[in-house]
């Protein structure tokens, strides 16, 4: 006999999609993926994963995610994938004719995708808490000075010619050679 805890008896919250139209074997890699995830991590997962079935997924995530709340009144921040699953359902059959009078089987398969969400363990979720503490740390602060991302390399210049103001005039200068150069070698070649 099999050892272990049983399908059906696995704590947690549970969603289920039955007789979704995509075959088993195409949902467990992305399921394998994001097992053991938090529940943010596995939704961000999903929605940029290029494959089809990850859309049915992430709404058996949600709707999962949404049975927690409402019916057991966790927050959303302190769930987890514990356990994810696709088992196979009916095969339905269609067919196709061939040559010399034949026909082939067309199989479309389907398959019960379940996702369960569990609460993470009090030392977890203070482990994770002081990772977010530690992660979120003010932009200016005076101790580790950081340089935001999105302003891109034109603002930094721009700082740099503000804090140097001769650097600017000599650029400046280098930039008209370079294009009175260009306008030369333009009417040269021409």
């Amino acid at each position: 006999m099999a050892t272990g805890t049983k399908t059906n008896e696995r704590p947690g919250t549970r969603a289920v999609v039955r007789y979704a139209r995509v075959s088993a074997s195409k949902a467990r890699p992305l399921l394998d993926e994001i097992r053991g995830q938090s529940v943010g991590g596995a939704a961000e997962f999903l929605a940029f994963s290029e494959r089809a079935v990850a859309r049915v997924i992430g709404r058996c995530l949600d709707s999962a995610v949404a049975n927690a709340v409402n019916n057991v009144a966790i927050p959303a921040d302190e769930l987890y994938v514990s356990a994810c699953f696709a088992d196979e359902g009916p095969t339905l059959q269609r067919w196709r004719p061939r040559a010399r009078g034949r026909a082939t089987r067309i199989r479309k398969r389907t398959c019960h995708i379940t996702v369960i969400v569990g609460r993470y363990e009090e030392d977890e979720l203070t482990a994770i808490r002081a990772r977010e503490a530690g992660r979120a740390r003010p932009v200016d602060s005076p101790e580790e000075p950081t340089i935001d991302r999105r302003r891109g390399l034109r603002a930094r210049a721009r700082d740099k010619k503000e804090a140097d103001p001769e650097g600017q005039a000599a650029s400046e200068e280098d930039a008209v050679e370079n294009e009175a150069g260009e306008d030369k070698a333009e009417r040269e070649a021409g």
